[in-house]
């Protein structure tokens, strides 16, 4: 019996190219996407645009709305990437939990390579001046998450080249036999 992936998380705080690095991997592997930030209630988005931060209750109609998209594709047997910041272990605890073949990606970098890429980028709601909120919140994946930690330094390409790479090398370690 093989284990395969069903799904893959990729997370990050705001800026470290999620919504890039997911759209590619999902077209790498020939996966549906979902940019999570599409699934987030109005009223959040309208607090982040107003430089709030959003709070576990403003999160919990969000989270699960992911972890209800991943369910389907799951359902149906059809691969996905979503994106989401999932920055602490609750959260992604509500997303993956005990759902087998889901597979989180972390995209690590530093605040200063962030920030610079949030006061280039126009248009998206999330202001540069909550990055710090992120970095406080953010809860690294710990090793029994078993996640795969990409450093965000690489170009688009390399980045989901690394990705591939270990979800081959996750895939090939956890073959069974029959």
């Amino acid at each position: 019996m093989r284990r395969h992936t069903d799904a893959a998380v990729v997370m990050g705080v705001s800026g470290s190219g999620k919504s890039t690095v997911g759209l590619a991997l999902a077209v790498r592997l020939g996966w549906l996407f979902e940019d999570g930030d599409a699934l987030h209630p109005s009223a959040n988005i309208a607090k982040m645009r107003a430089g709030q931060a959003l709070d576990d209750a403003d999160r919990a109609p969000w989270l699960a709305a992911i972890a209800a998209r991943i369910d389907a594709w799951r359902a149906v047997g059809t691969p996905g990437v979503v994106t989401c910041s999932a920055l602490k272990r609750r959260y992604r605890d509500a997303l993956i939990g005990e759902r087998d073949g889901v597979r989180l990606i972390y995209l690590a970098g530093e605040p200063q390579l962030i920030a610079g890429r949030i006061a280039d980028r126009q248009g998206h709601f999330m202001p540069a001046s909550l990055l710090q909120s992120q970095f406080a919140a953010l809860e690294p994946p710990a090793a029994e998450e078993d996640p795969i930690i990409v450093s965000i330094k690489g170009t688009v390409v390399e980045i989901v080249e690394d990705i591939v790479t270990a979800l081959s090398r996750r895939r090939a370690s956890m073959m069974v036999p029959a």
